[in-house]
């Protein structure tokens, strides 16, 4: 029998081209239709291995989800950048490669991701998803998250409201 193993680490620097493929997959998959396509692949190239080697160092944590070795996911976060928010943590991002959504592996994510920020003293979280993202949407409604603010992102001049989710 075999055993398979699952772990949410630290991203370190040797992560980084796994982490931008991660990223390239997950944001095709998540965004075609919804973000205009030229800005979704400035978006998806200015993310490449560099940018996310230095990541791993930055002021924002990053995490992966290590599925037998390899990066199935990840998960930036920190201290919450909407100051007229009371929550003090955010999770900036959390996206899965497309084969491995809906087994359960974002919830282990999201779990530690708000765990990690937790034990840092942040009280309460907010999670920003386009509201066009009906996955996302209905994931983070899932963990318990109540819709409590809206905004606005511009891509290409293109209007999308995204949606606040918090947690206490």
């Amino acid at each position: 029998m075999k055993t398979l193993s699952i772990d949410v680490r630290r991203a370190e620097p040797h992560d980084a081209r796994a982490i931008s493929e991660v990223h390239r997959q997950s944001w095709q998959y998540t965004y075609s239709g919804i973000i205009p396509h030229r800005a979704l692949s400035q978006m998806i190239e200015r993310r490449g291995e560099s940018w996310w080697r230095k990541a791993t160092s930055g002021p924002a944590t990053l995490l992966v989800l290590d599925v037998a070795g390899e990066i199935a996911g990840y998960a930036t976060l920190g201290l919450n950048r909407a100051r007229a928010l009371p929550q003090e943590g955010e999770i900036y991002e959390l996206y899965l490669r497309p084969e491995y959504q809906g087994i359960g592996l974002g919830r282990l994510l999201f779990g530690e991701a708000r765990r990690l920020l937790k034990s840092l003293g942040c009280k309460g979280l907010v999670v920003w998803c386009l509201e066009e993202n009906e996955n996302a949407d209905r994931f983070y409604r899932g963990q318990g998250g109540a819709d409590f603010c809206e905004g606005v992102e511009t891509f290409d001049r293109k209007q999308i409201k995204k949606i606040g989710f918090v947690w206490s």
